[in-house]
């Protein structure tokens, strides 16, 4: 059941093949046409083929982590980098691995004036056997290409690029640090290059790849974070860009984080006219009983347009599905004021914060208008019950 619809894809590390064994990338309650707009695809002309990847060794190796237990997120990057340029002359280059370097572009560069650039976050992992495992990166090709669409960016053929991070990740394989929790960081991304001024699609773009070993979001166990409910900044509204993954999205979401911060908050939980949406720069879930009495495990829906549709949000809700544990397993906005009301009438159960990064994050507190909600968490577990279960079992099938 779970493990046919929820599987990682493997990368031989003996041949130049790519072995699927996420051949059901299921995406489920994905929005209307008129929010997710149909990818259109260029001529075969155009589409860049993994089979005339070029690979340039570097001739200066960094020095690569001592001890696994410090590395800290996005800082150490690997040798190498995925390169494919694109023009719309000639379409898409050849794939091009390289070694890692500083970027040249234009100041006149329309990706760092109207933030013409959208990025993927996913990961690689050894598993026991010491074969690279990705989880379910098909799902990361897809709103890539979705992302690209809305910014009027190069779309391009999803496998081909999937095919072109695996050898990538094969190239990088001795970068990935061993052990659960453990990972190689990858950072697809694709950037406006043109190098005039002026608001329009792009001549020029570029999609490159970049990898960073990193260790356990939660090196120490658990640690529940404390939440700012914010009505005065929004994250995403309808008719937006909140259902994509686009720089614009969270560097407005910077200086009010850091507001919150400064106030001894963790995060902030993203509210619009008191819906609840996001918390920090992950999807939420909360699990309470209803006024009936039944067990809801609850996250805001991706109908309007202001959710990203998060690949460890849709790996939970195909998770809980499939358990007995929950009456309701729900996707329907619901408000602050709800959660409010839950706490106080002793309803709530859990809510946790669901992304790539930490898999889950629990919520020990939710400060709203001067008033603190305290959450259940488990002290031992440092957790709520089934957010410790959602993590374990994600590691379970990212690991093998």
């Amino acid at each position: 059941m779970m493990k046919a619809i929820i599987r990682n894809a493997v990368i031989t590390t003996t041949t130049t093949s790519y072995m699927s064994r996420a051949t059901t990338n299921i995406v489920r309650n994905i929005p209307s046409a008129s929010l997710y707009p149909s990818v259109r695809h260029y001529s075969s002309l155009s589409t860049f083929l993994t089979s005339k990847l070029q690979f340039t060794k570097t001739e200066k190796p960094k020095e690569k982590y001592k001890d696994k237990n410090k590395l800290v997120f996005g800082k150490d990057f690997t040798d190498h980098m995925l390169e494919i340029e694109w023009d719309n002359t000639n379409g898409w280059g050849s794939p091009h691995i390289s070694p890692f370097h500083n970027l040249s572009i234009s100041p006149a560069a329309s990706s760092i004036h109207y933030a013409l650039q959208c990025f993927e976050g996913m990961k690689a992992y050894k598993d026991a056997h010491g074969n690279i495992r990705l989880f379910r990166p098909m799902e990361n090709m897809k709103r890539l290409n979705r992302s690209a669409t809305r910014l009027r960016l190069p779309t391009f053929n999803e496998n081909e690029l999937l095919l072109a991070i695996a050898e990538y990740v094969k190239k990088e394989k001795e970068w990935i640090p061993e052990g659960k929790g453990y990972s190689l960081y990858l950072r697809p991304t694709l950037i406006s290059t043109q190098n005039t001024l002026g608001v329009g699609p792009p001549s020029t773009a570029l999609l490159f790849c970049i990898a960073s070993p990193v260790g356990p979001y939660y090196p120490q166990g658990f640690k529940p974070v404390k939440l700012l409910a914010d009505e005065a900044n929004v994250r995403a509204w309808i008719g937006g860009t909140g259902a994509y993954k686009i720089g614009a999205n969270y560097a407005g979401a910077i200086q009010p984080t850091a507001e919150a911060t400064a106030l001894g908050f963790s995060q902030i939980l993203w509210l619009m006219d008191k819906k609840v949406t996001e918390v920090g720069t992950m999807n939420l879930f909360a699990l309470w009983k209803t006024k009936e009495g039944k067990i809801e495990l609850i996250t805001p829906p991706l109908s309007d347009g202001t959710i990203l549709p998060g690949v460890t949000r849709d790996s939970i809700l195909q998770l809980a599905k499939d358990m007995k544990d929950f009456d309701i397993v729900s996707e329907r906005s619901f408000t602050i004021d709800d959660v409010e009301e839950a706490v106080r009438e002793g309803r709530m159960m859990e809510i946790f914060g669901a992304g790539t990064a930490a898999i889950v994050s629990p919520v020990e507190s939710i400060s709203y208008k001067g008033h603190e909600m305290l959450i259940p968490v488990d002290a031992q577990l440092g957790a709520g019950k089934y957010t410790k279960y959602f993590m374990d079992e994600i590691l379970k099938i990212q690991y093998g």
